[in-house]
């Protein structure tokens, strides 16, 4: 068996599942391990080399999509009979094609992309292993009959009260009925717009904004109009004439580490935003699913408002793992009462299983210190990618040291940015360019880096050619 050095200074080193993929690659290639070899097993490596299970089952399954490797039932991982060195790879593997499709699901599925610099979430390997294996462990001791019914229309009532008592340590004051669960936060946007919003409607979104909520809108058939972000919250000035022209019925908002720029809205912007949009009897729409990952002191327009216009979406996808669905949505308890309606009418109720797995998360699996790391590892992440963006003499829209974003300028013209995407996939790389993020698809030379995935060589070899 070979034994991988790994380099565990987070600010500097890969990510620990590129330093195994690389270590067995290299391996593999050198026939230091031959076809038809055993891998450790998953146990096995993380015990000896004091790694997560998660770590390395990821490390795999990337050694799968590369040729390298083969998973059989029953018999681990072996090498491939015919290993696939890194020349053969570069000509015989076909990238996917960078399509609707596979950018809104088969991406969240595809292992053969090695780097995913556009994706939107946390590494496997920095999942709360731990809390989540006492939370799946506590789960397998509740009774069978618990789990045998559909659970609550406004989900489990012990993880709503738990989120209303966060909320209201943070200002604003709710209890159990103003908390509907939800499966994620993207699932509270789309109960939103199908409950208060019909076909014809005008609303406002940040441009740029979230690629899912974009496409929930156009599903919906809204008017939809945008509203420059920059780095303190949207241009109210812009704001004002829109909302003249257009007489919008809600507005969409992304309070804190915005998705894609990083950015988060300023105490001014906020308070304007909130004077436009009452003048104008306007819902307000807060999506804040990054607020654990921002400093504090970021206004919450909820809690500034009262809930008499605005609807709060939260969730735990940047914070627990995004494998488990499970967001929310705070709202006067009329609106509420109408969210879950909706709720029961286009999908029933959220999983009450995952609910209990997420409320023991944030109960007893040393949650709190667990984001404490996560904001670490980022704030460490955040400055090796701006170096790097910095040695390359691009812009940066804003410089948050914090969250999983950054909003960087390439230097090519914005009709080019669709090609670079393409060329960056044959690289085994995954960019996200400017488009996927405007509300009329409009071309721009602008790129989301998702900063935990933004470190490898490979990456920065690529940017540094492109526009040359």
């Amino acid at each position: 068996m070979i034994e991988l050095e790994l380099e565990r200074d987070r600010r500097t080193a890969p990510t620990l599942v590129e330093q195994v993929v690389l270590g067995f690659s290299r391996a593999i290639e050198a026939q230091t391990l031959r076809a038809g070899a055993l891998l450790p097993s998953v146990r096995h490596l993380a015990a000896s080399h004091d790694l997560s299970t998660f770590t390395v089952t990821e490390a795999y399954n990337r050694l799968v999509s590369m040729g390298l490797v083969v998973a059989r039932r029953g018999s681990g991982y072996r090498v491939a009979a015919n290993p696939q060195g890194p020349r053969a790879r570069a000509t015989d593997w076909q990238p996917p094609s960078l399509t609707a499709t596979w950018l809104l699901s088969d991406v969240f599925a595809d292992h053969s992309v090695p780097i995913k610099a556009g994706g939107g979430w946390l590494p496997n390997e920095w999942i709360n292993e731990s809390g989540l294996q006492h939370a799946l462990r506590a789960m397998s001791r509740v009774p069978g009959p618990r789990m045998g019914d559909y659970g609550h229309p406004y989900g489990f009532a012990a993880l709503r009260e738990r989120i209303a008592a966060q909320l209201d340590r943070r200002g604003l004051p709710v209890d159990v009925s103003n908390v509907l669960l939800t499966q994620g936060a993207t699932q509270a946007l789309d109960l939103i717009v199908r409950t208060l919003l019909r076909p014809g409607d005008c609303v406002l979104v940040e441009d740029p904004g979230y690629c899912n909520l974009l496409q929930i809108l156009k599903l919906a058939g809204l008017d939809v109009h945008g509203v420059p972000r920059t780095p303190a919250g949207v241009d109210t000035e812009v704001l004002e004439t829109l909302v003249q022209r257009h007489r919008p019925k809600a507005m969409f908002v992304n309070t804190t580490l915005q998705n894609p720029t990083g950015a988060t809205y300023g105490m001014a912007a906020a308070f304007r935003v909130l004077q436009i949009a009452e003048r104008a009897r306007m819902w307000v729409i807060e999506d804040d699913v990054s607020r654990e990952l921002a400093p504090s002191g970021a206004p919450l327009f909820a809690a500034m408002e009262g809930l008499q216009r605005v609807l709060y979406v939260g969730g735990f996808s940047k914070t627990v793992t995004p494998g488990l669905r499970c967001g929310y949505v705070v709202a006067e308890r009329d609106v509420l009462r109408e969210l879950a309606r909706t709720k029961m009418a286009v999908g029933l109720t959220s999983s009450e299983p995952i609910e209990r797995i997420v409320d023991k998360v944030l109960l007893e699996g040393r949650y709190a210190r667990h984001v404490e790391d996560v904001n670490e590892r980022l704030k460490a992440a955040h400055a090796v990618v701006e170096d790097r963006l910095d040695a390359l003499g691009l812009e940066v829209f804003h410089r948050p040291r914090a969250g999983l974003f950054l909003w960087a300028r390439l230097p090519i013209e914005a009709a080019q940015a669709a090609e670079v995407a393409t060329a960056a996939l044959s690289h085994g790389i995954w960019l996200a360019p400017g488009s996927y993020f405007r509300p009329d698809d409009a071309p721009s030379a602008w790129f989301r880096f998702n900063v935990p995935y933004s470190t490898d060589d490979a990456l920065w070899r690529f940017i540094e050619r492109v526009g040359t």
